[in-house]
């Protein structure tokens, strides 16, 4: 009997607005970018923060989704702190920068900055 192989579901779900400020930070990407990445560094009061970078090299073990814009990572060590979370793009009169709506953080600290698994 055959098995079929069932599509994995993405480490995380962009918004329209992520993707579209994925595809500004590309369209303005340092000479050699192949993409941005996502990553989850031990950092900040709680422990685990979010960061956004460019990467010049793809990674085999990060997880590879492929936006309009550009390829975007996820660093393959964050993945687990990551699953089902749901990246946004917010820009309003007080803040610009990425959302994360993460189910597996217990707690943050208060600023915002970092969060705990």
């Amino acid at each position: 009997m055959a098995t079929i192989a069932r599509a994995r579901p993405a480490a995380l779900t962009l918004t329209p607005s992520a993707e579209a400020r994925i595809a500004e930070l590309m369209g303005q990407a340092p000479e050699g970018a192949v993409g941005v990445k996502l990553s989850t560094p031990r950092r900040g009061c709680s422990g685990l923060a979010y960061s956004v970078d460019y990467v010049t090299e793809a990674d085999p073990f990060d997880e590879k989704i492929v936006t309009p814009g550009g390829d975007f990572y996820v660093d393959a060590g964050s993945v687990l702190y990551l699953i089902g979370s749901t990246m946004n793009w917010v820009d309003d009169d007080f803040t610009a920068g990425f959302v994360f709506e993460n189910p597996n953080a217990k707690g943050s600290c208060g600023c915002g900055e970092s969060f705990t698994v």
